[in-house]
């Protein structure tokens, strides 16, 4: 059954391809050597799903292939939650094709899926308990791979953040300490941001959440505040300033998440999301007369 409300495919980027491209001649850089062994024989490879979690990755992976020259029919849609061991897809094309595209294609499966499948159970975590507000991941992403990170979020059903420095104003410890306060890091921010951009102030206090505020912040993050403390502050400040947008953020996990879930925090943010997450098992095989590609095991009856 599929998660998804939409298709987060629509959103990508014309310059995905390039950068799917840029995989590719990450892992072929020169001759492929093995391709040998294969030739060019057309063949048909099934694409094995052989641990539980949301299945993502598939307009990435469609390009792969498609560059290629093979073509890939999905059993499954993204988003949809799979149980091992399941053929989701079959790949038709070169042999030596099928398999120059195979790590790629399963590099970007495994580790989309693992964030999807994250992020769709810290959605359900928030569903459970009833809260309203959003769950979201942050900017540590993995360098070179952020744009499927990010887009796996949407897929499990999490908010992205903000995508890169450009999207948001983040005012952090550092950037105020430059300036002096709060206030003159917002002031100088929205002079070079204008009125179209957020700003976000992080905090270490209520004090410093109030002048961000005062100054013209539109967000204001509570960092590393324990729960008895952030619910004090959050409820201080929502009444004060209404409509000011409150994220709780720093060393919150999947075990601990309900406890930040608090009606006057808007947004809980984890890096965990996109930073350590688990990934989800996949592999290709090629199908023969032989050879069972739902059973890879070594038993003693094929030794």
């Amino acid at each position: 059954m599929s998660i998804m409300s939409m298709a987060y495919s629509h959103i990508l980027p014309p310059h995905t391809k390039q950068t799917v491209l840029q995989w590719l001649q990450e892992d072929i850089p020169s001759f492929d050597y093995a391709g040998v062994v294969v030739g060019d024989k057309p063949k048909e490879a099934v694409l094995l799903c052989k641990s539980p979690g949301i299945l993502c990755g598939v307009p990435f992976v469609n390009i792969v292939f498609e560059e290629l020259g093979c073509t890939v029919e999905w059993l499954f849609s993204e988003g949809d939650s799979i149980t091992p061991i399941t053929t989701i897809a079959r790949i038709s094309g070169p042999s030596n094709k099928l398999l120059q595209g195979e790590r790629t294609a399963l590099n970007i499966l495994t580790r989309a899926s693992g964030v999807a499948t994250l992020a769709h159970e810290l959605s359900l975590e928030a569903k459970r308990i009833g809260w309203k507000g959003e769950v979201a991941g942050t900017r540590k992403t993995t360098p070179g791979f952020r744009i499927v990170e990010k887009y796996a979020l949407l897929v499990g059903g999490i908010s992205t953040h903000r995508y890169d420095l450009s999207h948001m104003i983040m005012l952090k410890d550092n950037h105020i300490w430059a300036v002096g306060s709060v206030r003159n890091a917002v002031e100088a921010a929205r002079k070079a941001g204008g009125f179209s951009i957020k700003i976000e102030v992080e905090c270490r206090s209520i004090q410093e959440a109030s002048e961000a505020a005062d100054s013209g912040a539109e967000i204001v993050m509570l960092d590393n505040f324990e729960p008895p403390a952030l619910e004090k502050a959050s409820k201080t400040l929502k009444t004060s300033y209404p409509h000011l947008t409150i994220e709780a953020s720093g060393g919150i996990t999947k075990d601990t998440m309900a406890q930040y879930c608090i009606p006057s925090v808007d947004v809980v943010s984890l890096s965990k999301t996109t930073q350590g997450y688990s990934t989800v098992n996949f592999s290709i095989k090629l199908c023969d007369g032989e050879h069972d590609p739902h059973n890879p095991k070594v038993t003693l009856d094929n030794v």
